[in-house]
This record gives C-alpha cells, structure tokens and sequence, in this order.
C-alpha cells in the first residue's frame, strides 16, 4: 500500500514536471486562467461557448479559432487560458504573437533557416498565433510580404492542426496590415472553412481598469 502510494505521488510530480516544463517553453509570458476571466463584464460574451471550447475538443477535431474585438476585451485571455490548459492536458502548445511569429520568420530568410523555422511552427499540435493588427511588421522592398508568411504556414496547417487566432482589426484590413489583400484573402478563407469565429462585441478592460485607478487616486477624467 505504502508502495503504491509512492509510485503513485512519484508519477504525479513526473507530470507536474512535464507539464511546468510544456508551459515554459511554449511561449506564454503569463498564465490566464477562465476562472479569473470577468464574465460580469464582458456581458455579450457567450460563456458558455468559451467554457465549451476549454474541453479542447476543437483541438483533436484540427479545428481552427478565430476571435476578433477591439483591444482589451479579452482575447488574448481567453487563448492564454485554454493555452495553459492545453499544456496541463500534455498537448503540444506553441503561442506566439503575430508580430513575433513574422520578425522569427524574416530572422530565417537572414540566416538562411526560414524552411526550418516554418516546419517547427508548422508542427505544433496546436498553435495560437495573438494579435494580428497588433504592432509594426517589418519589411525589405526585396523580401515577401507578412501575409505570404503567413499563408505559406497556415497552409501547411489546414485540415491537419488546429491554429487560433486573434485579430483586434477588422477582418476586411488584414490586407492593408499583412501587405497583401489577396493573399490575407486566401488566409481568412482557409480559417472560415474549419474555425469557431467568436466576435467580442464589448467595452475594454483595460480601460476600465484605468479609470477605476484613476477613480482610486482621486484624478478626475476631463473628457467625462
């Protein structure tokens, strides 16, 4: 009995171990949970979908997730959360921001090792690519676009693994941000074939929270 209740808190702390270890190097800088997620505020959010999706189904289906909003109304929580989720259920997660995911790629076509870097990210059982429309993408005259990049990797992925991720413009200016209409064309029609789309039509966060702090402080907003 003492045996196998060493062997069995052995075994736990080896997948404690294994999981710590998936969500350091997936790429998640902070861990988000559901439970801390503030449904009271977001009130148009479905819940009850998103609390679906962290049964990660989606995944084992190679479904894709596609969530849009404005900044701040939590879709980069809601992915962060079923990220750190995913890890703890032993799947291969790898989470990148969409800036970041396009400056590795480019670092490859410098070093000569753009093939293998998109295989590597190609291959994650699941991948979750944050804030498309969110910081600068950088770019040579004499280098393809971001959407190119783009697309050559969700190509790769459709219909064999899953991939969510998070826009906070509108769909119809992936082209205008990515470089290249037609091609951030091809990129969405590929998503509309296998995602869940869930569209956060709601306040920010973020602001809210400001404003409480300045509440907090005694600073009185000029534009209220």
């Amino acid at each position: 009995m003492l045996l196998e209740r060493v062997l069995g808190d052995g075994a736990q702390q080896l997948r404690l171990r294994r999981t710590e270890r998936r969500i350091d190097t997936c790429g998640l800088r902070v861990r988000k949970t559901l439970e801390a997620f503030d449904w009271a505020f977001q009130k148009n959010l479905n819940r009850a979908l998103i609390e679906g999706l962290a049964n990660l189904d989606f995944i084992d289906a190679r479904e894709d997730v596609l969530i849009t909003g404005k900044s701040g109304t939590g879709k980069s929580h809601i992915l962060q959360a079923l990220a750190l989720r995913a890890c703890e259920r032993e799947i291969q997660v790898r989470y990148v921001r969409c800036v970041d995911l396009i400056d590795d790629l480019y670092a490859g076509l410098a070093d000569r090792t753009y093939d293998a870097r998109l295989r590597r990210w190609a291959r994650a059982e699941w991948l979750v690519i944050d804030d498309v429309g969110l910081g600068q993408l950088r770019r040579r005259d004499d280098e393809p676009t971001a959407a190119h990049m783009l697309f050559n990797l969700l190509d790769r992925r459709h219909e064999h693994a899953s991939t969510a991720v998070t826009s906070n413009i509108k769909l119809g200016e992936w082209g205008k941000y990515l470089g290249d209409a037609t091609l951030a064309a091809a990129i969405l029609d590929r998503l509309a074939m296998t995602s869940i789309h869930i569209d956060i039509d709601g306040p920010s966060y973020r602001d809210h929270l400001a404003k409480k702090r300045a509440k907090d402080h005694g600073i009185v907003d000029a534009a209220a």
